[in-house]
């Protein structure tokens, strides 16, 4: 039985977690030919205010938004 736990900074609508567990299961289904029924999807929303990355928490970073390096998996991309 496939458990697949994903945790997200912030928040996501309940739409957009509903797309995540219907594309996660349609992978696990393709891929490895697993039953829908059997797959599990748990979405934990991490409190911006308690994640923190590059010595900074991530709701000051986006207070005070740096210019993204390019080692630093977190960083908001540029438009």
């Amino acid at each position: 039985m496939p458990f697949v736990s994903i945790r997200l900074a912030g928040s996501a609508t309940r739409e957009q977690k509903a797309g995540i567990v219907a594309d996660v299961t349609t992978s696990l289904v393709t891929r490895l030919g697993k039953n829908p029924a059997a797959v599990q999807v748990v979405i934990e929303e991490v409190s911006t205010e308690n994640y923190g990355a590059g010595g900074q928490l991530i709701a000051d970073r986006d207070a005070a938004p740096a210019a993204p390096s390019r080692e630093d998996a977190h960083a908001v991309p540029s438009q």
